[in-house]
């Protein structure tokens, strides 16, 4: 029998494409409230608590059971949601793994400057960006430090309407021979993106950089902020621009940081929906997966083995074998975005094995780059059974390259959560653009992941 593939637009009732778009108005607002890591941890532990979650260390003063739902944040910046199933532990866990942590700029440690009429702030680049695609762009600042009176301050500037933005300057085309020479990685380099922020001089008098001292007064000021504070801080720049639906039918959305919260988003709204699953239900949202999952907030790091062991040996006898039991006896979906058919770059694809935008959830069975380095290769076994899950609750998917063979590649935290011995297959939305600084996803896309971690955490045996 030929396969055939259909788009969930030309599969669907009237009464799902209403979900369809009503589930993208509560994802936008997700994607304008949780542009940084720490923003989407707390967005991530209120919707949790709302939903009746209490902290690991408030379930550990008591006798964790069938039911309970736990949530773990890790230094702010990583999250775990444990639904607690019927069956021991030690059955395996049915884990969606997503990431918060978008494709940025960075401030450095010492950022700030005047240089020829401007105040302006260094970056650092943080994931795999197009440097040139970020000039001339509105964005906003968000960020966390400590003063030195030990208060915390979370600052977002430039998001709302009243607020003023943040911008990076580009050549003009009069004087850009030398650039326009240049291929694209380079006509931009690193050290040009450096964001104006200022520009007045105003009420300051002296002459040894006024205009870098009336900023350093203004966030005084508003923020009890000292120029050495950024040495000890954390600041990001993002664009501007909320998320906007696309097009005469309003079917895709525009935004910053779909990858990965379009995954992510999808998961948590599973993972609060699910009511007392058989198998113990896990949704992780962890950090850095841009950069490789380095670091202690990242899927390489213990947070996740030791919040386990923590409830295991709540539960009754701890031993080391039955953590590395429960972990090497579950299932995973490494819950990230995939690349999609392009009309206006087919070249770099394969047509006949990329995912496209509207056909639903894509699955890779493997990622890497050449000969599959770095991939991990998923069991013929365990996808079938994925297969016949999302048959039976009508979930709408796809199959999902990473491009031409020879020609990129990519990777996920798939590998990492399969050297426990657990089932790994990376599954998530087919997306546009990818690491631009607004990407590009099919709201019906969205709708289908989210469909998809639902029936995978509530009824995959």
């Amino acid at each position: 029998m030929q396969f055939e593939k259909k788009s969930i637009w030309q599969q669907i009732d009237k009464e799902t494409n209403e979900k369809i778009y009503e589930y993208s108005e509560n994802y936008k607002n997700f994607l304008d409230s949780a542009k940084t890591e720490r923003e989407a941890t707390n967005y991530i532990i209120s919707a949790a608590k709302d939903r009746g979650f209490i902290s690991l260390e408030e379930a550990l003063k008591g006798k964790i059971k069938s039911g309970d739902r736990i949530y773990l944040n890790n230094k702010n910046k990583s999250v775990v949601l444990f639904i607690m199933g019927e069956e021991p532990l030690e059955e395996g866990l049915n884990i969606v793994g997503s990431h918060i942590d978008s494709p940025r700029l960075d401030l450095k440690g010492n950022p700030l400057y005047q240089d020829s009429s401007l105040a302006l702030l260094k970056t650092h680049y943080y994931g795999g960006i197009k440097k040139y695609q970020w000039p001339t762009i509105a964005l906003s600042l968000h960020g966390y430090f400590r003063d030195v009176n030990g208060i915390d301050h979370n600052i977002c500037i430039g998001e709302d309407d009243t607020d003023p933005i943040f911008y990076i300057n580009d050549l003009l085309p009069h004087l850009s021979k030398t650039q326009n020479s240049k291929n694209l990685k380079e006509a931009i380099e690193g050290e040009q993106l450096n964001i104006v922020v200022g520009h007045s001089t105003y009420g300051i008098e002296g002459e040894e950089n006024p205009i870098k001292r009336n900023i350093l007064s203004i966030l005084k000021e508003k923020y009890n902020l000292d120029e050495e504070d950024f040495a000890f801080a954390e600041f990001e720049a993002v664009p501007a621009q909320k998320a906007r639906d696309v097009g005469f039918d309003r079917a895709m959305i525009a935004s910053h940081g779909h990858d990965d919260r379009v995954c992510s988003y999808a998961n948590l709204k599973a993972a609060l929906e699910v009511e007392n699953p058989k198998k113990t239900a896990v949704a992780l949202f962890v950090d850095k997966e841009e950069i490789g999952s380095v670091g202690n907030t990242a899927m390489t790091s213990m947070f996740f083995e030791n919040a386990l062991a923590e409830i295991i040996n709540n539960m009754g006898e701890y031993s080391d074998l039955k953590v590395r039991r429960t972990l090497a006896n579950s299932s995973v979906l490494s819950a990230d975005v995939s690349a999609a058919l392009d009309p206006s770059f087919k070249d770099v694809s394969d047509e006949k094995n990329e995912a496209q935008v509207g056909y639903g959830i894509a699955m890779a069975k493997y990622t890497g780059s050449g000969g599959k380095g770095g991939s991990n290769d998923a069991n013929a076994e365990y996808i079938c059974k994925i297969r016949d899950l999302f048959r039976d609750e009508n979930v709408i998917w796809q199959i999902s390259g990473f491009g031409k063979v020879d020609q990129g590649g990519g990777g996920t935290i798939a590998y990492i959560l399969a050297k426990y011995g657990a089932e790994v297959v990376d599954m998530g939305t087919a997306m546009l653009s990818m690491h631009a600084p607004v990407e590009l996803v099919s709201k019906a896309d969205a709708y289908m992941t989210y469909r998809a971690y639902k029936a995978f955490m509530d009824k995959f045996e």
